[in-house]
């Protein structure tokens, strides 16, 4: 067996783990949405995107070694301000 054979069996593995978190992600999102204490879709699903996104960034920046620069700092912090605004709005509505 050559070595693009594993990589491409270890490659169909990761992306069974992938199909498999999707489907609870968005199960997580849909039950977030419902029962007495429901969160809004628009902001469930603001929150749930930058969630990941902001995952994605610092995955990104400890694995991959992408730069820190102040801009990516400073827009991954309005997000992240953004995230909490919308909980704390949500909250009281």
């Amino acid at each position: 067996m050559s070595i693009n054979w594993i990589l491409l069996f270890v490659g169909g593995l990761f992306e069974t783990g992938f199909a498999i978190s999707v489907s609870i992600s968005m199960y997580l999102l849909y039950k977030a949405m419902g029962g007495p204490k429901a969160i809004p879709v628009g902001t469930a699903y603001a929150v749930w995107g930058a969630i990941g996104a902001i995952g994605t960034v610092i995955a990104g920046i400890i694995i991959f070694k992408e730069p820190v620069t102040f801009w990516r700092m400073f827009f991954l912090s309005t997000l992240i301000i953004s995230v909490i605004g919308l909980q704390v709005v949500s909250s009281h509505s």
